[in-house]
């Protein structure tokens, strides 16, 4: 059975019941709206606060929109399904969602790694920040996460979708999903693709052996910091950097890399879910949450809409 003699694929169902599916739409659409406020926050804030124009949150603006493209690209399609009580999505569909998914989780990545050197730079080498990060080099580095990440993206959905399908178009996962797709693939074109994905895995590692080698260099050069405050702010703008990929990297290695003994569908649903769905609505508030110059710039914007929301009302009124 080729890929292309496939129309459409099933996605694994989160409930068989009406009234748990109708759960599962409205749990999705409040971690979804979540994501939308919380990116959405730090994006306008970050652009109108001329303050926060640095190197720094110009990654984290960046962070922030690759969140909400790949938040969009899984969750709203899944809340579809359980509204319409169906399981479907077309063959293009499936590609598509394979693609801007390894896209922009592949870029988001890459841009973590690159905010890890960010503060590498800013706390160990202060003195050279500047010239290392200065906006030419931050503007090409962000690039680079970008198309590093459509790269992958590209290749990675076309050695996908040329292999041949021996099992079925049943796909366990509530997205399409690069491992998941595969395992339906024949025998000996699952090799060879298998591969491909473990060099893309190889590849993530050596990036995440670059954010922990620079977060040694970092708390060293902390712990050397004579005053306790200067101590506290170098923590708050590395420690939700760090948490942030703690999660992405924990959830997602424990996904793919979990005994097969302790495998079921719903445990990969939930695992899913947590490495999927719960980091881009979750790293708005872990960034803000230590951070008050990002605090208080949200807060402008907050007073900003509703400032404005109310002259809207009172003309209205007039």
């Amino acid at each position: 059975m080729s890929n292309g003699s496939i129309t459409q694929f099933l996605l694994l169902a989160f409930a068989d019941t009406r009234e748990l599916q109708l759960l599962h739409f409205w749990l999705f659409l409040a971690i979804y709206l979540a994501a939308l406020l919380g990116n959405g926050l730090i994006i306008t804030a970050v652009t109108c606060d001329h303050h926060l124009h640095t190197p720094m949150y110009f990654f984290l603006l960046n962070l922030s929109v690759l969140d909400l493209g790949s938040i969009s690209t899984t969750v709203p399609k899944s809340m579809a399904n359980s509204l319409w009580d169906t399981r479907a999505i077309s063959n293009t569909g499936c590609a598509v969602q394979v693609f801007f998914f390894f896209f922009l989780i592949s870029a988001d990545f890459f841009l973590l790694t690159i905010m890890a050197y960010d503060r590498y730079v800013a706390i160990c080498k202060p003195l050279h920040y500047e010239t290392l990060l200065g906006s030419r080099a931050c503007v090409h580095m962000a690039a680079a996460a970008w198309g590093t990440g459509f790269l992958s993206a590209v290749l990675n959905t076309v050695n996908t979708f040329s292999l041949p399908l021996c099992h079925g178009n049943a796909v366990d996962q509530f997205f399409c999903e690069v491992p998941h797709i595969l395992k339906l693939s024949c025998l000996h074109s699952y090799r060879r693709a298998f591969g491909f994905v473990m060099f893309t895995a190889f590849v993530f590692w050596c990036c995440f052996i670059f954010i922990l080698f620079s977060y040694v260099q970092i708390f060293r050069a902390v712990l050397r910091i004579p005053s306790e405050l200067g101590r506290h702010k170098a923590f708050s703008t590395c420690l939700p950097h760090l948490a942030v990929v703690s999660l992405f990297m924990g959830t997602g290695t424990f996904a793919h890399l979990k005994p097969p003994s302790i495998s079921s569908p719903s445990l990969d649903l939930v695992v899913a879910v947590l490495y999927s769905v719960v980091p881009p609505a979750m790293n708005p508030l872990i960034y803000s949450m230590r951070n008050q110059e990002l605090k208080e710039s949200i807060k402008k914007v907050i007073l900003g809409m509703v400032l404005n929301s109310g002259k809207f009302s009172i003309t209205l009124q007039v």
